[in-house]
């Protein structure tokens, strides 16, 4: 007879049944961080620049060099954040191989409490235990006792394009909603500009972590406007008083 989970199950719409959940948020945290920087770095130091001066050229260059060297930044930061992670996932999965080949009846053991500790009975904890080690062994153990996989190591160098080029898209909005009109709009041109980019770009990270809309949404928008606002005071004080 059929089993008749088995032969009526249906994966849920919108749970990750397969690929690699860890790895999926990896990659969304990379995009969404880097963009998210890039957007509210460079709109609040060309607007702090233009709050001061009115001078294109000026707006330009401090525009440029946030988003070159913000670009440069993430990379770097996103790089070493993820490198390190890499080298412990790495450190952890080869421990794991040394203990299956040295002792594997005690890591037969092992992964049998293991079962037991989530529910199954000692006799069926042992079977499941059994026929996923004659599966895969190794895949078995770094599941059920690290939550990872040889698949899901993530790689430093595509994480760090990944957040250097969501930066650099991120940071285009606000160079080019204040380079572009005639200099008595482009102030309030760049706010909606800036805002308008975060409201899309938080629904946009909420709908890829399959989250609620609204929260994450206002929070990257109270966020930069606020950072917005504060650095256009700054470059107002600063220019009305003589100091640039």
């Amino acid at each position: 007879m059929t089993n008749s989970y088995s032969r009526g199950w249906v994966r849920h719409p919108n749970e990750a049944h397969t690929g690699s959940v860890s790895g999926r948020l990896n990659w969304l945290r990379a995009g969404v961080l880097g963009a998210n920087d890039g957007i509210v770095s460079v709109a609040a130091m060309v607007v702090g620049v233009a709050g001061a001066s009115h001078q294109t050229s000026a707006i330009l260059t401090a525009g440029a060099a946030g988003l070159v060297g913000g670009a440069i930044s993430m990379a770097l930061g996103e790089y070493v954040s993820v490198s390190s992670q890499s080298d412990s996932q790495k450190a952890l999965i080869e421990k794991e191989k040394r203990e299956l080949r040295e002792d594997p009846e005690r890591e037969l053991a092992e992964l049998a409490g293991l079962c037991e500790q989530q529910g199954l009975s000692g006799p069926t904890a042992r079977l499941v235990a059994t026929e996923l080690t004659e599966r895969d062994a190794l895949k078995a153990h770094l599941a059920t006792e690290l939550n990872i996989s040889e698949e899901e190591v993530v790689s430093a160098w595509h994480a760090a394009w990944v957040s250097a080029v969501a930066f650099t898209i991120g940071a285009l909005v606000p160079l080019l909603a204040i380079l572009l009109p005639p200099e008595n709009i482009r102030i309030p041109i760049t706010f909606a500009a800036v805002i308008i980019a975060l409201v899309l770009l938080g629904v946009a990270g909420a709908r890829l972590g399959g989250s609620p809309v609204l929260r994450p949404t206002l929070r990257v928008v109270v966020g930069g406007t606020l950072a917005l606002l504060a650095t256009f005071a700054i470059g107002i004080l600063l220019g009305t008083t003589g100091v640039v």
